[in-house]
């Protein structure tokens, strides 16, 4: 069994062959210092050597705008330099003043150099897919204070909002898929929902204005026989039934120290139902604990996790003041029988 048929077989809930493992997608200031320790020099080379089962390419650079937009611009060229700065929506009360902005055109997505870096993985697991955050996307046109009072004020242009970054997404989505066809099995995407102690917004506004645009993403990524990971940091708890209904197939990145996101909690309600990807602390474990430390970490969340588990840290991000040790030891872990 390859890393790809082993992350299948997890997704699936049919595992027998150990957990998987992902280093995650680490921050561009680590890669230079791990690759150090190896003697490397690209990205793969790091990855091979931690014998990495996953391989990450999110879609949303094959859209290139002939005059170079983004196909997103909430702040109009401007940087952004809070979540509650206001965004060009900010001030906006009726629809109509939504439709005369320049939504993207999905005719300007081109996925053929990315379709290429794929076909070079189908050994691995590739997680892939438009990353979709279009819960931070809509959050930024208003400005993320304006964002939820908007929701209770004037839901009708949070609506149109929406619906008009969702749309795009989807398209492009849908798109990218049709091409891609089985070239890879997982659509991979992320939308942060949670702070450290309960979610950023309550489960009635989670359904009102969230829910019904993720189980569009995810009808689209299954209708084209695809498995679905949502990326969502935090605590998320109180919605994760909502999420199982909605057809994700596994949760991602667990993070371990917020409220009732630890695994003796996740594992005990969801073991069965779910795929878990993460888990293992980025906060404080793997920053201030010993390699075998780290290990006997992993092994207590294999036990609690079941064997539908990916080891992966508790967010992709990696950052410089994780001792690579400690990952090679998370690394090493993952695959002790």
């Amino acid at each position: 069994m390859d890393s790809r048929e082993k992350v299948l077989s997890i997704l699936e809930r049919r595992n027998a062959d150990g957990p998987g493992f992902w280093t995650g997608s680490p921050h561009e200031d680590t890669f230079p210092l791990y690759l150090s320790k190896i003697g490397g020099t690209r990205e793969e080379d790091l990855y091979s050597f931690l014998k990495d089962d996953c391989r990450f390419f999110p879609a949303d650079s094959a859209y290139s705008h002939p005059e170079g937009k983004p196909f997103f611009d909430p702040y109009l060229g401007a940087p952004r330099l809070s979540l509650t700065q206001p965004g060009c929506f900010a001030e906006y009360e009726s629809v109509a003043e939504v439709e005369r902005y320049p939504w993207p055109d999905p005719a300007y997505l081109d996925f053929a150099q990315l379709i290429s870096r794929i076909e070079e993985h189908q050994d691995h697991a590739v997680l892939t897919g438009m990353w979709c955050p279009f819960f931070h996307y809509v959050a930024d046109f208003f400005g993320m204070e304006n964002y939820f009072v908007k929701m209770y004020t004037n839901p009708s242009v949070v609506d149109a909002v929406t619906e008009r970054v969702v749309a795009f997404l989807d398209e492009a989505n849908d798109r990218f898929f049709r091409a891609l066809g089985p070239r890879a099995d997982t659509f991979f995407f992320g939308n942060d929902f949670g702070t450290q102690r309960d979610l950023i917004l309550s489960p009635e506004a989670f359904q009102r204005f969230v829910l019904p645009s993720m189980k569009r993403l995810i009808a689209t990524a299954k209708r084209h026989g695809k498995k679905v990971i949502l990326h969502s940091c935090g605590s998320i708890y109180r919605v994760i039934p909502l999420l199982i209904d909605a057809g994700i197939d596994g949760l991602h990145p667990l993070q371990a120290r917020a409220c009732s996101m630890d695994a003796e909690y996740l594992g005990r309600s969801y073991r069965g139902s779910l795929a878990f990807i993460g888990g293992v602390d980025t906060q404080d474990l793997l920053v201030r604990k010993s390699p075998e430390q780290i290990k006997g970490e992993v092994r207590r969340l294999r036990r609690l996790f079941g064997p539908n588990y990916v080891v992966s840290p508790s967010h992709e991000a990696i950052l410089p003041n994780v001792p690579f040790e400690n990952v090679v030891a998370m690394s090493e872990a993952a695959r002790d029988s």
